[in-house]
């Protein structure tokens, strides 16, 4: 981040000007630092991808985030896409408020799991059985789990780029050639976990069809981001995931969405209601908890049958249907509806077309990637369809834009290759400020 002290005003309708520092944060930083690793509870807080210092946040209402020091920022990370609906939205506040009167957790089956799990499978009719976890990691490492304990066999295939939670065997990185066995990408993680993990290029089905063709009886599951958010976004290629699907089913291999990200974001079930296709399992998260710690993977009654109590594939956990998150969930859930994601579309199409007009008047070689309401400014040349292409992008520019857009009080997601979130309370004075700022900002960064 650029060394700049001087603060940037929006102008007369601003509330704040906004400093380039944020020395109250800087001074919790620094407190952070002495008892957390890298100063935070998750990596991509810390910025240290465009090289500045985290805003540490004190609250925040609809479509703002407030610093420590008060600032007031336009929020376009969303809690990392559970904020659909904006933050702390009224009536989700006042449904966590009145269930925290009945008790926090109780180790035991509630009502509320009942109309949840309802709930989503009316939503999603791929999903005929389901199970509450309280994080996508959970999730995508038990529905995997799920898969090797219904096939019998070991292999699992995840794309480069995409990314499906902590769990030792999914924190993998590909080697050469178009599929190859992975290679421990954190340290801790066995290289005969790792080794179990085939790892491929996302949208590429002839890599995907020569993989099928030449392994396909040693494969338990693919698991696929159907609109990859963990590399910045890119959408599947027409056919890509309809291939995926027909290989899984003619293979006898499972089939996993991950729409961690995409379930009720890109529409309400998910992608895989836009593009029509019913995998054999899908993981469920952020959106769907309103916001707290809460998560499901479901599928096929005939595999989601094998999950303990009822088979052999043990998964448990106490906190598991938490109800004040069970009924945040619910809450979210009673929001969503067909003129909320029209309001979404119209709202990121307008962002998208603004941004990409910016762009052209600086000559930048730069492109936006969108998928509802979600989207990433890539500073490379686009489109971008794979990890290969995501890797040539300009990360240098791309943290002095942050920084620029920082400044002007736009709070972006600290790192070139993670996805941009709108929600329902972004008003069009919201959009038209972060318009003008992302211009200035992308002028600053020829």
């Amino acid at each position: 981040m650029p060394a700049r002290a001087e603060c940037v005003s929006l102008g007369p309708d601003s509330d704040l000007p906004f400093p380039m520092i944020d020395s109250v944060s800087a001074a919790l930083f620094a407190r952070a630092e002495r008892v957390l690793p890298g100063g935070v509870n998750s990596p991509v807080r810390a910025f240290r991808a465009v090289q500045g210092t985290p805003v540490f946040i004190s609250r925040a209402s609809g479509a703002y985030l407030y610093g420590a020091d008060q600032t007031r920022y336009i929020d376009y990370v969303g809690s990392w896409g559970p904020m659909l609906l904006g933050h702390a939205p009224p009536n989700v506040v006042a449904a966590i408020t009145e269930a925290a009167t009945r008790g926090t957790s109780y180790g035991a089956p509630t009502e509320g799991e009942v109309l949840l799990a309802e709930r989503l499978i009316a939503l999603y009719p791929s999903i005929e059985k389901l199970r509450a976890v309280s994080s996508g990691t959970e999730a995508t490492m038990s529905a995997l789990r799920v898969a090797r304990g219904f096939t019998g066999r070991d292999l699992i295939v995840k794309f480069e780029g995409c990314y499906h939670g902590h769990a030792d065997f999914l924190l993998v990185k590909a080697g050469s050639g178009a599929a190859t066995f992975g290679v421990p990408d954190s340290a801790g993680v066995p290289r005969a976990t790792a080794e179990n993990t085939l790892t491929l290029p996302y949208n590429d089905t002839n890599a995907l069809r020569h993989l099928f063709e030449t392994r396909g009886k040693d494969l338990a599951a693919v698991i696929v981001e159907p609109v990859v958010g963990n590399m910045g976004v890119v959408p599947p290629e027409p056919g890509f995931l309809e291939t995926l699907v027909e290989l899984c089913t003619s293979h006898g291999a499972v089939s996993i969405f991950d729409e961690v990200m995409t379930g009720c974001r890109v529409a309400q079930g998910g992608m895989q209601a836009r593009v029509g296709l019913r995998p054999d399992l899908t993981c469920l998260g952020k959106i769907i908890g309103g916001g707290l710690p809460l998560a499901v993977y479901g599928g096929r009654r005939l595999l989601m049958d094998r999950v303990a109590p009822l088979g052999p594939v043990y998964q448990a956990g106490t906190l598991s249907g938490n109800p004040i998150a069970v009924a945040a969930a619910l809450a979210t859930l009673d929001r969503l509806d067909e003129a909320l994601y029209a309001r979404l579309e119209a709202k990121g199409a307008r962002l998208q077309h603004g941004l990409e007009l910016a762009l052209s008047k600086t000559g930048l070689d730069a492109c936006v990637q969108r998928v509802g309401s979600m989207f990433t400014v890539f500073f490379a040349k686009g489109p971008i369809r794979c990890w290969e292409d995501a890797k040539r992008c300009d990360v240098q520019r791309f943290a002095r834009w942050h920084g620029a857009m920082l400044a002007r009080g736009v709070y972006w997601p600290p790192a070139q290759f993670e996805a941009a979130f709108l929600s329902d309370a972004h008003s069009d004075d919201d959009l038209t400020k972060t318009l003008t700022a992302a211009e200035e900002a992308f002028a600053e960064s020829v």
